[in-house]
């Protein structure tokens, strides 16, 4: 990780990835400074204009437009597509930009990667060090003295306590809760709104609170369809809620 941070600002920021996660990078970068933006997707050219920007080229196109851009910000949710693209952006020589809204608060003592960005209302307060390419979004918070490994997205609301370690590519999840001096391993996601109080190993989807309840399954277990208590098979109402039985719904699902 750096050793310091500078939020990086110019005339052309390039971004990579043209979805509403784009828009809302493109829109902190106006704000922070950057005068021109032009978008990236491997969706080109079906897919032309996001919002009021064009949509120039594909990922690849990038190194042959290097010249006509100063720097290059990735706005790709999956962690891992996101952090290959980062460092193939770096072969290439492309310079990464840090894009940081100016309603966000970063401690001067804060160490931000380059190519992380934070969105509006974001917290990092002091000492709290982040790797490359991490997301903290929308009013979402990073207390002081935690580590945050290349790659990590703390979504909108999340909030970590103070000296929380976060794994390579891990995902908190909307409104969740990390309590401090917790370690999660990398790539794992921490379900929206769940409530962390103890340790979380790599390769795990963690659901519900509070965490330390939850029930684990094993990598080679199946988890069957729940039933009610007369044995009968109980209708999913959503992806997420097929894996729960009514009677226990905290579950956590290896990889």
């Amino acid at each position: 990780m750096p050793e310091s941070w500078a939020e990086t600002s110019g005339e052309r920021l390039a971004i990579l990835g043209a979805s509403g996660h784009g828009r809302v990078v493109a829109d902190a970068a106006l704000g922070s400074g950057w005068g021109s933006i032009s978008f990236f997707d491997d969706a080109w050219p079906i897919l032309q204009v996001t919002g009021r920007w064009a949509v120039l080229g594909t990922g690849v196109d990038l190194q042959r437009m290097a010249s006509e851009v100063d720097a290059v910000v990735i706005a790709i949710g999956n962690n891992r597509t996101r952090l290959m693209w980062q460092r193939q952006l770096v072969h290439w020589g492309l310079p990464l930009a840090t894009v940081v809204h100016p309603s966000a608060i970063v401690s001067r003592y804060a160490t931000l990667g380059a190519g992380s960005v934070l969105c509006a209302g974001a917290i990092v307060n002091p000492f709290a060090r982040l790797g490359g390419g991490c997301i903290v979004n929308t009013a979402a918070s990073v207390d002081h003295d935690c580590e945050l490994a290349d790659g990590v997205h703390i979504s909108p609301g999340a909030h970590l306590g103070g000296q929380v370690t976060v794994g390579e590519a891990t995902w908190i999840g909307i409104g969740a809760n990390v309590r401090q001096c917790i370690t999660i391993g990398s790539d794992t996601v921490v379900g929206a709104g769940a409530v962390v109080v103890s340790d979380i190993g790599s390769n795990v989807v963690v659901f519900a609170c509070p965490r330390d309840q939850c029930t684990r399954a094993s990598r080679r277990s199946r988890i069957r369809t729940p039933r009610d208590d007369e044995g009968r098979t109980c209708e999913a109402r959503s992806t997420r809620d097929k894996y729960r039985h009514p009677r226990s719904p905290r579950v956590v699902r290896h990889k």
